[in-house]
């Protein structure tokens, strides 16, 4: 299977980078194939609306989301990783997710598989929803098969989520696919 991990966080060592890390070692040893994006460092620009891409054309925006695009449209599943700011995703993702719609007419109904890893620092469990909530109507629209979640909360400073169970849970979810 062809894999896009798409990582949201600016800081490499942090805890839903590590996640991801975690997810992918699973996922390899499990004989897939694995793209790794982290959004926070490629330049990709807002989309503007103009719709000229027609939702299944080119982007007149040109930065790296080109870099980006062919594997999306090829992979098997798309897994998003990403650290809570301000109840959402982080802005780095969310500018990536916004971009899908030059390629809604590739990906939408296209049978694939997908999987969401989170860390956030607070350790109330509804604090969550809004970004689980987020995810779910992400998927829904997209027609994508949800294959799992890592949740992991109390994650403040970078690094707080090792020797937690979150990784081994982020592990197993991509050995088990």
């Amino acid at each position: 299977m062809k894999i896009v991990v798409l990582t949201g966080s600016p800081r490499m060592n942090g805890n839903t980078n590590y996640l991801a890390e975690q997810f992918i070692k699973g996922a390899e040893e499990n004989g897939h194939s694995v793209f790794r994006f982290d959004c926070a460092r490629h330049k990709i620009s807002g989309c503007m609306a103009c719709n000229r891409c027609g939702m299944d054309g080119d982007c007149v925006l040109k930065d790296d989301f080109a870099i980006l695009r062919p594997h999306l449209i090829d992979a098997d599943m798309v897994v998003f990783a990403t650290p809570m700011y301000y109840f959402g995703f982080s802005a780095q993702l969310k500018s990536v997710i916004d971009r899908f719609y030059a390629i809604n007419g590739r990906i939408k109904g296209a049978p694939k598989k997908t999987a969401f890893l989170m860390a956030y620092a607070d350790t109330d469990s509804k604090e969550a929803q809004p970004m689980l909530s987020h995810y779910r109507a992400l998927t829904d629209y997209l027609g994508w098969e949800d294959v799992g979640t890592v949740v992991a909360p109390g994650m403040w400073p970078a690094g707080a989520v090792r020797n937690t169970r979150y990784g081994e849970e982020a592990y197993r979810l991509g050995k088990s696919l």
